[in-house]
């Protein structure tokens, strides 16, 4: 088996075995990492490294492990380019979902598509991510709301997924994301529907990794999102949910209740939602550039921080809210806005990132340089991983690997 090997000047592995609570990065300077076609082999002072390695020496370089985007609703076609200049000239989001704009516009664009034309719209998305450092996304249904929509949407994702020069993707069904205008009138025949049908035949065909749904004001209340997401958990899948962006109305104690492995968005929590948060284990995904662009207030960091939540980071990349495609510019907002630490952004978007999709540690381990781990990292064009933050607008990843492979469109 082949062996290749990267040296620089600072390795940010990112691995608790060597953090310490001055370098809570575990940093190795001077470092080298070895890897082969999928798990780094070793890693540590470039002056240990075996000699017979292939290796390529980055000079004053920063290398990290790839990037885990943990939320995104990536899979999708069209643009929503007016709503956002009505949005910037003071439409309020839920007005304009009313209008029949939002969420509905896409379920319209992704209707009229083919399942390859989503596929490609992905999978070009995808792409461009790796080009900015990411390994890993998460990927949302969501936009198909009726069955044979949501069918194809994950399809899609599916096909999306084996592409090249993609990163690694973990799929999520978006059960409950809006009422489709079929069920306006029978929203509970909806409600089960998705319950009872959609979602044990999702588990059965692997079609998805995780179940999620939008618990929130004018959204889904938390009783029909128990009752679907207890039939995720029934049908194998794993749950994250979308709670408290407008208003806090219980889903971080059902994301307790459920063991989720996320709750996201979390703008509007209160003490109690946070206790339970903590105590269950549950990890919080911050999506600063939705708050950015609907002009809201930041999550309580401070208080989930007290708590011990793990603070994951990611680009809730969407063609409404969050018309991105890049984690750093949400690590940046999440410094600057949110009041994170350059490391905490950085642990956010890769180790606990990771852990919040179950991907944490053995030989599934992603997030981290570490012996075993799949060998996903990226070399930036860089100095120091406080540069990673800064609001470049650009792409500073000069090297990207997915298993040990270069990824993206460059």
């Amino acid at each position: 088996m082949t062996l290749f090997g990267i040296a620089a000047k600072r390795l940010v592995t990112c691995d608790p075995a060597r953090a310490t609570p001055v370098d809570p990065l575990g940093v190795v300077e001077d470092g080298a990492v070895v890897y082969d076609e999928r798990s780094i082999r070793w890693i540590g002072p470039r002056v240990q490294a075996a000699a017979d390695v292939r290796m390529v020496d980055y000079g004053d370089r920063v290398v990290t492990p790839g990037l885990v985007d943990a939320h995104t609703h990536a899979a999708w076609v069209g643009s929503r380019h007016d709503e956002y200049a009505m949005r910037m000239a003071g439409a309020d989001y839920r007005a304009i979902a009313s209008a029949g704009g939002g969420i509905l516009s896409s379920f319209r664009a992704v209707s009229a598509a083919s399942e390859e034309e989503i596929a490609e719209a992905l999978a070009s998305r995808l792409r461009r991510m790796a080009d900015l450092g990411v390994t890993t996304c998460e990927v949302k249904s969501g936009y198909g709301l009726e069955p044979d929509g949501e069918r194809k949407q994950l399809r899609a994702i599916g096909v999306a997924k084996v592409a090249a020069g993609v990163p690694h993707v973990v799929s999520t069904f978006l059960a409950l994301h809006a009422l489709p205008e079929s069920a306006k009138s029978n929203r509970d025949h909806y409600v089960l529907r998705v319950a009872t049908s959609l979602v044990p035949e999702v588990g059965r065909s692997k079609l998805a990794d995780f179940v999620d749904a939008y618990v929130d004001q004018n959204a889904f209340t938390v009783d029909e999102a128990r009752i679907v997401c207890e039939a995720a958990k029934h049908a194998g899948l794993g749950v994250r949910l979308h709670v408290g962006q407008f208003a806090d109305v219980g889903g971080a104690q059902l994301c307790a209740e459920l063991g989720a492995l996320s709750a996201d968005h979390l703008e509007n929590v209160d003490e109690a939602g946070i206790a339970a948060l903590s105590r269950a284990g549950v990890a919080a995904v911050l999506l600063p550039v939705a708050s950015f662009t609907l002009g809201q207030a930041p999550p309580p960091v401070a208080a989930l921080r007290a708590g011990g939540v793990s603070l994951v980071v990611a680009s809730d990349a969407n063609p409404g809210t969050a018309p991105t495609e890049s984690l750093p510019l949400a690590m940046s907002l999440a410094v600057r806005m949110y009041g994170l630490t350059p490391a905490e952004a950085i642990l956010g978007a890769t180790r606990l990132a990771a852990a919040s999709l179950g991907l944490a540690g053995g030989a599934s381990g992603r997030g981290v340089l570490a012996p075993g781990a799949h060998a996903d990292l990226v070399v930036w064009d860089l100095p120091h991983e406080h540069a990673i933050v800064q609001p470049w607008g650009a792409p500073k990843a000069l090297h990207v690997l997915r298993d040990g492979a270069r990824i993206g469109s460059r």
